[in-house]
């Protein structure tokens, strides 16, 4: 019972201090910029936003992602409210970690209310690296969920007090889960990048669907670190940053679906995400914030607002869907352009 409510108050006290911390907004997508069309030749009623994540067939691009996992009462209302924002917009959700639900069953509770909200919904359970084949069958029966994320966070636990510090086999269980629950697994960062040789290595174990997390968001270092003693700062700038960590992974193989996130706050940005290559676009720091601030009306007015802006930005782009999106023309300077030419990668493909 101790070490349940000792679990509650960390998760409820990662979403205060992400509150608290706030969105970095140096993902690196503020080095990218469209160049204009004076003739885009297309209609906005004929813009359509449908997307496909691997076997995810979506009405969006977008979705809400993880944000924390059990936490009680409290957690409950928040995924149940995000549930019916998801539901409401026709996005898709992520819950956070299920793993407290799994070793405490009082917990499942403000997990299983998201399919009880959002029962046709697509839905995508959570759980760390260390998870068992049993424990990804668990989290996803739970929410009945139509995909799988599993997260990893070195970074995270390496400044968190109580968090873990042997990593060895990761991979090995990655793998194990991704040939047995029958669902789509999608492998996450939570905040500090994919570089391309970890894409390749999740490629390698039949891994189709990676979740980027770069950096320029809420920074889960700076979080922990407000919760030691002895601070490591030199994980607080620590990370790839978004923009970077797409055209890594989207360089790797044209079999991966990339989704991207980190940062990522409003619809220019999620144009930008894309038309670098990535199939969908997570957001959980901006939709947090929104909901404790001004509550699940307004989240649900800034859906449907991002959605309308989306396709008023793919007209001036001449994009009538997300495919061609991908196709469109830009250019990459600052930060970006020098990280991405040192790694080898040939920006101005992206111009021509």
């Amino acid at each position: 019972m101790v070490m349940a409510l000792e679990r509650e108050k960390r998760k409820l006290d990662h979403i205060e201090f992400a509150l608290k911390t706030g969105q970095q907004h140096n993902s690196g997508l503020e080095d990218i910029s469209f160049i204009h069309q004076s003739l885009p030749e297309i209609s906005l009623n004929n813009v359509t936003l449908t997307a496909e994540i691997g076997e995810l067939e979506l009405s969006s691009p977008i979705f809400i992602n993880a944000m924390t996992g059990g936490g009680g009462a409290e957690t409950e209302k928040l995924n149940g409210d995000l549930a019916i924002a998801a539901r409401e917009t026709g996005i898709a959700m992520a819950v956070g970690s299920q793993m407290a639900a799994i070793k405490e069953p009082a917990q499942q509770a403000s997990f299983k209310v998201v399919r009880q909200e959002n029962p046709d919904g697509v839905l995508i359970g959570n759980l760390g690296g260390e998870a068992t084949v049993d424990q990804a069958k668990r989290a996803s029966d739970m929410i009945e969920a139509n995909a799988l994320q599993i997260h990893i966070n070195t970074i995270q636990e390496l400044t968190m007090p109580e968090g873990d510090r042997d990593f060895a086999g990761t991979l090995s269980r990655i793998e194990k889960i991704n040939s047995s629950i029958g669902i789509p697994v999608i492998v996450k960062e939570v905040g500090f990048g994919m570089s391309k040789e970890t894409v390749r290595q999740l490629l390698s174990v039949g891994v189709s669907i990676i979740d980027v997390g770069g950096f320029g968001g809420t920074n889960f270092a700076k979080i922990e670190n407000e919760r030691r003693a002895k601070v490591l700062g030199y994980f607080n700038e620590w990370g790839i940053p978004t923009a970077a960590s797409i055209v890594e992974a989207v360089k790797v193989s044209p079999e991966l679906s990339v989704i991207g996130s980190g940062g990522i706050r409003n619809s220019l940005e999620i144009t930008k995400s894309l038309a670098l290559g990535a199939k969908g676009v997570g957001l959980a720091g901006h939709f947090l914030k929104m909901h404790k601030e001004l509550g699940l009306e307004q989240l649900i007015k800034e859906i449907t607002y991002i959605h309308e802006d989306l396709k008023i930005i793919m007209t001036a782009l001449g994009c009538r869907d997300i495919q061609k999106l991908r196709k469109s023309k830009m250019v990459i300077s600052g930060a970006t352009y020098h990280w991405l030419t040192q790694r080898g990668i040939d920006c101005s493909a992206y111009a021509k």
